[in-house]
């Protein structure tokens, strides 16, 4: 019988990766507290897939993804959301979370996405950033029935932002 695999829940908080180091790669931005999730609109679910990190998620893996999304007909709606968690005076919080539309046809193994799209909302993820406003209402909710089931306290600590533009 075929077992289930344990799902991937985020990232662990780790120290500082650049504490004790002198100048070398002072300064740069580190992925360890970033996790992609990846949100199934149809399905009305959303799992994190660490896989998405290099573009080899469950859904990407043998699709060839094409820049035109007229190339893609009849396609699935799919959100890369990258979530980073931080650590404040009260706990770990929701911090940075940005959402990249990705449409896939399984049928015909094409895509459409946007990678430069996707490279550049990690960085604003890991910035801080919330964008999820240009996100319909249904892949909203279930965002944020995800982020708060999967930690009430992180939702909790999370900033005003990110409720009010997931509650719309």
């Amino acid at each position: 019988m075929e077992e289930k695999k344990k799902k991937v829940g985020f990232n662990i908080i780790k120290a500082d990766p650049m504490d004790g180091h002198k100048g070398f790669g002072k300064g740069s931005l580190t992925l360890d507290n970033v996790s992609p999730v990846i949100i199934d609109v149809e399905a009305g679910e959303a799992e994190v897939d660490v896989g998405a990190m290099h573009a080899r998620s469950a859904v990407e893996k043998g699709i060839k993804f094409l820049p035109n999304r007229d190339e893609v007909p009849d396609a699935k709606l799919y959100w890369l959301v990258w979530v980073t968690i931080d650590r404040g005076e009260e706990g770990p919080y929701y911090a940075g979370v940005t959402a990249c539309e990705m449409t896939v046809n399984r049928e015909i193994r094409r895509g459409y996405k946007v990678l430069p799209e996707h490279v550049n909302r990690l960085d604003k993820s890991i910035k801080r950033h919330i964008i999820v406003d240009h996100m319909d209402d249904k892949s909203k909710q279930i965002l944020a029935h995800y982020l708060k089931n999967h930690d009430a306290g992180m939702w909790e600590r999370a900033s005003e932002q990110l409720k009010t533009d997931l509650a719309q």
